[in-house]
């Protein structure tokens, strides 16, 4: 469902070593952002009813039952530059993505 690059589980792995209770990360999709929908990402520390629990590379996500659709197939990596550091996001199901990169439709 979803690939972690070993950038992006290298420091999804470090910021759960240094967080207290967090389990794996929490992937969602909401409505929102200059595109249509938007990524969440953040620590979770509970499996909620209907979630999907993927393990890659070492760290479980946890995707509830609305956005596993969304973002079936995505690639999560994590790049640092110049001017900004962060996550991207490599979906097949997005038909337009924005310039941010956090947000598609």
């Amino acid at each position: 469902m979803i690939k972690l690059t070993e950038n992006a589980a290298a420091i999804m792995n470090v910021t759960l070593s240094r967080a207290e209770q967090a389990e794996g990360f929490r992937i969602a999709v909401e409505a929102g952002g200059c595109a249509g929908y938007k990524y969440l990402v953040g620590l979770e520390s509970v499996q909620g009813e209907g979630d999907a629990v993927i393990e890659t590379n070492g760290v479980k996500v946890f995707v509830d039952a609305d956005s596993q659709a969304h973002i079936n197939g995505m690639t999560i990596d994590f790049v640092t530059g110049p001017e900004t550091s962060g996550f991207v996001f490599d979906n097949p199901n997005a038909h337009q993505n924005c310039t941010c990169g956090k947000s598609f439709g």
